[in-house]
């Protein structure tokens, strides 16, 4: 098994792509089988990342899938020269309404922090971007089921560490706590090896985030996330669907 995660930004410079090695079904008499990071890369163009497309079991992609439907509705209407629909509720929790998706307030019961907005927050250039390249993803390995159900899921590195119970604070920015989650990681999981690419890890906070990508989608491919509930499946269809593991990182190893 082949996952791949893309840490995704408005323009190649920023996005990374990582790809692990799971070697499922090996011979059952070969103990200490090891997942491995076999491609770590920074400054991904859309091109390479189709081009590892056909190869992988699941693909997680760190970008909102579309935008809020109550948004969606709002800046239609707007355009349109229609009154402003303020019947769902007054002041910020209007707002907030129209800023977040379903997916969005799921992760923010599920880790008691929102995710950025992709329509209000700096999100929304490299969403652009993502809806380019499901786009184009489309088009190499079938058309893209944004609630998750096919091979690309969208992901959440930073809640994902939160759910495997690891301490974010300060990683994005700071090399020497990302030296730390680095080690954390491998007592947690000595069968990832991550030697041939921990000093990319701690350089570049999009490769770690990547790497962290690749791992979300291989919980993806074990069907260990949180799927959309059914009552929330077609707007998750059209908003998008963040999965978040529903097991520790210690049960994604290989079997």
């Amino acid at each position: 098994m082949l996952t791949a995660g893309i840490d995704l930004a408005a323009e190649p410079k920023g996005t990374a792509l990582a790809v692990i090695e799971w070697p499922d079904g090996a011979d059952p008499g070969i103990t200490g089988a090891r997942a491995t990071v076999v491609d770590l890369r920074v400054g991904v163009t859309d091109d390479a990342i189709v081009a590892v497309a056909p190869d992988l079991t699941s693909l997680g992609i760190d970008c909102a899938f579309g935008w809020p439907d109550d948004f969606l509705r709002f800046i239609t209407a707007h355009a349109a020269g229609e009154r402003v629909d303020r019947s769902i509720d007054e002041g910020m929790a209007w707002r907030r309404r129209l800023a977040y998706r379903e997916t969005d307030r799921d992760i923010r019961l599920r880790t008691g922090r929102w995710p950025l907005s992709v329509a209000t927050d700096r999100l929304g250039l490299t969403a652009m971007h993502c809806a380019a390249l499901l786009d184009r993803l489309g088009e190499a390995i079938g058309p893209i089921n944004r609630a998750g159900s096919g091979i690309a899921a969208e992901v959440y590195p930073s809640a994902t560490l939160r759910t495997w119970g690891f301490d974010t604070r300060g990683y994005k920015n700071d090399p020497a706590r990302r030296v730390e989650l680095l080690a954390q990681l491998e007592g947690v999981a000595p069968w990832l090896d991550l030697h041939n690419v921990g000093a990319m890890m701690i350089e570049s906070d999009d490769a770690f985030d990547a790497v962290i990508a690749a791992l979300g989608a291989r919980a993806h491919a074990l069907g260990v996330t949180f799927p959309a509930p059914p009552e929330l499946l077609e707007q998750a269809r059209r908003e998008g669907w963040i999965h978040l593991p529903t097991v520790p990182l210690e049960d994604l190893r290989p079997h």
